[in-house]
């Protein structure tokens, strides 16, 4: 089944809706880890890449307000023919905005897969070259421990890989290994 949008499309869409470019990095990083995430599991690339890729396409239209970040996500793909198991697990990735409870595979993975990158990019951040090539998965597992280390990322989100059946070590290294393959585009 298709995404209903190429990857180039969403990428300018995702380029004409977000303006910061830290946070297209992090839509880059998310779609890596999504795509690394579908492999694993056997699961649609094109779709889970899409979900990554455009799921903050409405941040800066709501301002991140945790009350509709993502709501208007789901609004505009869904005039552009975006697949529905795209749309609703990008709906659901911000758990403030709706009263439902994530249940597909693809609604964790998105969730954890998303938030696991903030983790990732603070933990680059401390080492002395700032460069996620010198990020250890074990680092980052042993930095989720760490409730004051990135106090903002939500550790109960990241653990949702267990809902997905991918232990928390072994989804670390997915995540850091994907987002050291595209560290170019990324800033780190």
């Amino acid at each position: 089944m298709s995404a209903g949008i190429t990857r180039n499309k969403a990428l300018a869409m995702l380029r004409d809706f977000v303006q910061n470019e830290r946070m297209i990095w992090h839509c880059l990083a998310s779609e890596a880890v999504l795509k690394a995430l579908a492999r694993k599991l056997n699961q649609d690339e094109e779709k889970w890449g899409i979900a990554g890729l455009l799921h903050d396409l409405d941040v800066e239209i709501t301002n991140a307000d945790p009350k509709i970040h993502g709501l208007e996500t789901a609004k505009i793909l869904s005039n552009e023919g975006v697949a529905k198991e795209i749309i609703d697990a990008i709906r659901l990735h911000n758990e403030e905005a709706t009263n439902e409870p994530r249940s597909e595979m693809l609604h964790h993975a998105l969730a954890a897969g998303e938030t696991i990158t903030g983790l990732i990019i603070a933990t680059a951040l401390v080492y002395p070259d700032k460069n996620i090539a010198s990020v250890k998965p074990k680092s980052v597992v042993k930095r989720m421990k760490e409730k004051a280390f990135a106090a903002s990322v939500k550790r109960e989100t990241i653990l949702e890989c267990e809902r997905i059946g991918i232990p928390i070590e072994e989804f670390a290294s997915i995540a850091v290994r994907s987002m050291q393959e595209i560290s170019d585009q990324i800033g780190f």
